[in-house]
């Protein structure tokens, strides 16, 4: 994409030192519509563009055969051009559906783990005063690409750094860590997230789903954490019911 951009901006340069040089030259003298130099670079705007009002005409065959250069060079640039910022604009929105964008919200909610509980709770936030009206940022590799256009998507690891990182995770106000079940101990997993999370945002209100909400990990841990109940989460999505985080927050069920 660069290189292309270098390429055209080389090639609009030499047309329009050539060109309007070599116009004025020809034109100044035989040519009542060029008073000053200005009027020469309004002339090879509008010949590259291939508009052609005609308020400005060549009078000399030299000038005639710079006014097909001009209009050569004008539509590879101006083609180009638009081919640049098409492909620009495409590769953008490839990278927000594949998750390889940079987030750039704040005070936003971060979630750990796409799972069928982080996706019940995707769909209730709307619906809970506390979150509602938030910008999301889902960060998972267990999809490849945005499952909601309408928020921001990490294709990566959340144990990962760099993945945490492009979520914007240190300008987040809550982050949702979600159990994920491949694992043998899925709640080593997510206290291990939670410890990467903690290193890079101290202040966001973290929320951890425990798969065994007695783990000893809990009664040992320093971090300031609000566990969920794995089988609670269950009951509510089997039940129909909305996911609200909100009543873990009154509960003061932090972990400290």
């Amino acid at each position: 994409m660069k290189n292309k951009a270098l390429l055209l901006l080389c090639v609009a340069a030499v047309s329009f030192a050539i060109s309007t040089s070599l116009f004025w030259h020809f034109e100044h003298t035989a040519n009542s519509g060029l008073v000053t130099f200005l009027d020469v670079v309004y002339w090879w705007t509008v010949t590259s563009a291939t508009v052609g009002y005609g308020d400005i005409v060549p009078h000399t065959w030299q000038g005639k055969v710079v006014v097909m250069f001009t209009i050569v060079t004008g539509f590879f640039i101006f083609a180009n051009l638009v081919a640049i910022i098409a492909e620009s604009v495409h590769g953008y929105l490839d990278r927000k559906k594949t998750g390889k964008a940079q987030v750039k919200a704040r005070n936003h909610i971060v979630i750990c783990e796409y799972t069928a509980i982080a996706d019940e709770l995707v769909q209730s936030l709307p619906s809970c005063p506390d979150f509602a009206g938030l910008e999301v940022a889902i960060v998972s590799d267990l999809v490849q690409q945005n499952p909601y256009p309408q928020h921001h998507f990490v294709n990566g690891v959340p144990i990962n750094p760099a993945a945490l990182k492009q979520a914007n995770i240190e300008y987040a106000a809550y982050v949702f860590i979600f159990a994920n079940l491949r694992f043998a101990d899925p709640d080593v997993k997510t206290m291990h997230i939670a410890l990467r999370v903690r290193n890079l945002n101290k202040k966001a209100v973290v929320f951890v789903e425990m798969v065994d909400p007695s783990h000893k990990l809990l009664e040992h841990t320093a971090m300031d954490l609000i566990p969920m109940d794995s089988h609670e989460l269950m009951e509510n999505v089997l039940q129909q019911k909305r996911i609200d985080p909100s009543r873990w927050m009154r509960k003061g069920t932090k972990t400290s």
